[in-house]
């Protein structure tokens, strides 16, 4: 009965291809999802690596603190997703004396782990309220 947050903040990917990466592990297992984002080709796929792997940690420290026993294998990707963090905003010269733009974007990007019991609990909690 576990559940652990590994949150990364103002991370230079650009959000719309953070989504794409953290779309491929939501709902799978945590050793399933390193294993994918391990040979993802996309360049948010390292530090989303990075990040379920601390969270995998983040739930070993909780389970030990609370003196549960904890099998990494049930742990699963419950809840994963990208925030838009700021914007950092450059000027790149062009033609007759003109400025442009660039907006180079960053992410927050937030991975929840549990494992099933807490899962089954949440809902048994929500028919109960009913």
């Amino acid at each position: 009965m576990v559940d652990s947050i590994a949150r990364v903040k103002h991370i230079r990917v650009t959000p719309q291809k953070a989504r794409r990466v953290v779309a491929l592990i939501k709902g799978k297992q945590a050793q399933e999802a390193l294993a994918i984002l391990k040979f993802a080709p996309q360049g948010a796929s390292e530090p989303i690596y990075k990040l379920v792997a601390s969270a995998i940690a983040n739930a070993r420290v909780k389970a030990d603190k609370d003196g549960e026993y904890l099998d990494e294998q049930d742990l699963y990707v419950a809840n994963a997703f990208v925030d838009e963090g700021t914007t950092l905003k450059r000027f790149q010269p062009r033609a007759q004396g003109r400025a442009f733009q660039i907006k180079k974007r960053t992410s927050h990007i937030t991975v929840v782990l549990a494992t099933p019991e807490v899962a089954e609990a949440g809902t048994q909690n929500k028919k109960a309220s009913k």
